[in-house]
C-alpha cells in the first residue's frame, strides 16, 4: 500500500461508466447489486471468499447467473471473466489479505467501493468470535486503507439493524443511541460505522453505511427465517418459533433494498465534498413491521400446508421487534419500499419450488 492518500477529488462520477467493486458479490444482496448495476450499464468487479457459513453451491449458483463458472470461481486471487457479459469480472479473495486487496485496488481503481462482503449471523457469532472480527473488522479496515490510498471517491458499506440491540423506542432511528449490541456480530458491525466516521473524518472521503432490516426474496440466505421455515413445512418439519411468536420484524424485500443502494452508488458525491458532509448512515427497510406469525400465515397459505410450531424462548442477542425508520433515504434519495409482504412471500417460494425442484 503506498504511504500517502491519492487526493479526492470533487468531480461528479460518470454513473454510464463507473467501475464498482461490489465485495460479498456471491451473497444475497451483493448478487442483486451487482447484477442491478450492470443492467443498468456499469462495470463491476465482484468479490467474496465463498467461505461455508452456508451452502457453497446456492453462492456459485448465484455466479453462475452473472456469467461466472464455479470450475473459474473457485480459484483464489484470480480474476475470471463473465460468459455473459463484458462488464463484469469476478475474484475469488478474503479481505483480510491485506497483501492482495491492496494490488486489486491499484489494478483496476475503481470510482465507487460497494462494501457487502461480512461473515453473517447473530447467533453463529456466539461460537464463532474470530471468524466475526477476522473478516467484519480486520476486512473492513483493509477496505477503508484502499479506498484511501487509490483515490476511492465513495464507500457505501453494510451495518445492520442489530445495532440497535435492545432499543425499546419505535420505529428505529439513526439518532437512536447504539452502545449497548446484544451480539458480537452487532458489535462488529457498530465498529464498522466508527471505523468509517473516523476515515471521512481524516481523509475526506465520503462514505455511507446502510443499516439492513430484515431483508428476503429469491436466492436468499437458507439460516434466514423465510428459508428455514419454508424448507421445514415443505419437508413436513416443525418449525422453530422463538419468544414463542411475539416478535415483529421489517421485513423488507429484496427489489426495494437494492433499488435503495443503487441510488446511493450511483449518485455523485461532489455536494457531499464541497460541503463537508463526508459521513452519512442510514436505515433500510420496508418502514413498518410485520408480526413474526402473520409472516408465517403468509407462507402457509403460498405452500397451502400448516406450520408444525415448536414454540421456543428468546435466543441469546435475538430480539423482539424491528422496525426501520427511513425518512432520511426517502428524503435524500427518493426511496420507496412498495413490495407487500403478499407479493414478496409469493415470489420467494415461487423461486424455492423452481430452485429446488
Amino acid at each position: 500500500m503506498g504511504n500517502e492518500s491519492l487526493p479526492i477529488k470533487a468531480i461528479p462520477l460518470n454513473i454510464l461508466k463507473m467501475k464498482v467493486l461490489v465485495t460479498g458479490a456471491a451473497g444475497f444482496i451483493g448478487f442483486y447489486v451487482s447484477k442491478v448495476l450492470l443492467d443498468k450499464g456499469h462495470q463491476v468487479v465482484g468479490l467474496d471468499n465463498i467461505n461455508d457459513y452456508y451452502d457453497v453451491n446456492l453462492k456459485y449458483a448465484r455466479l453462475q447467473e452473472l456469467g461466472i463458472h464455479k470450475a473459474e470461481a473457485a480459484n483464489n486471487n484470480r480474476i475470471c471473466k463473465s460468459t455473459s457479459t463484458t462488464h463484469f469480472t469476478f475474484i475469488k479473495m478474503n479481505l483480510e489479505d491485506r497483501f492482495a486487496l491492496p494490488k486489486l485496488f491499484e489494478t483496476e481503481r475503481f470510482d465507487v467501493v460497494c462494501n457487502l462482503a461480512a461473515q453473517a449471523g447473530v447467533r453463529y457469532s456466539l461460537e464463532n468470535p474470530e471468524t466475526y472480527v477476522d473478516s467484519n473488522v480486520v476486512g473492513f479496515l483493509n477496505v477503508l486503507e484502499c479506498c484511501r490510498h487509490y483515490g476511492v471517491k465513495h464507500l457505501v458499506y453494510a451495518s445492520s439493524s442489530s445495532v440497535y440491540g435492545l432499543n425499546k423506542k419505535i420505529p428505529f432511528s439513526t439518532d437512536d443511541a447504539v452502545d449497548h449490541p446484544i451480539s458480537l456480530y452487532a458489535a462488529t458491525k457498530k465498529s464498522n460505522e466508527l471505523m468509517a466516521y473516523t476515515y471521512s473524518h481524516l481523509f475526506q472521503f465520503p462514505t455511507t453505511g446502510l443499516r439492513f432490516f430484515t431483508v428476503y426474496g429469491p436466492w436468499g440466505r437458507p439460516d434466514m427465517a423465510m428459508f428455514l421455515f419454508t424448507d421445514a413445512i415443505l419437508k413436513h418439519q416443525p418449525i422453530k418459533v422463538f419468544n414463542h411468536g411475539d416478535m415483529e420484524r421489517d421485513f423488507t424485500y429484496i427489489d426495494d433494498i437494492v433499488e435503495g443502494v443503487v441510488r446511493i452508488i450511483e449518485k455523485p458525491t461532489t455536494e457531499r465534498v464541497e460541503n463537508n458532509d463526508l459521513y452519512k448512515l442510514y436505515n433500510i427497510g420496508n418502514n413498518r413491521s410485520v408480526k413474526l406469525l402473520d409472516f408465517i400465515k403468509e407462507i402457509e397459505a403460498n405452500l397451502n400446508m400448516e406450520a408444525k410450531k415448536d414454540m421456543l424462548p428468546m435466543q441469546p442477542g435475538d430480539v423482539e421487534r424491528t422496525w426501520a425508520n427511513v425518512d432520511a433515504l426517502i428524503k435524500d434519495y427518493g426511496y420507496s419500499p412498495n413490495t407487500p409482504i403478499k407479493e414478496g412471500v409469493k415470489k420467494f417460494i415461487d423461486w424455492f419450488k423452481m430452485y429446488y425442484n
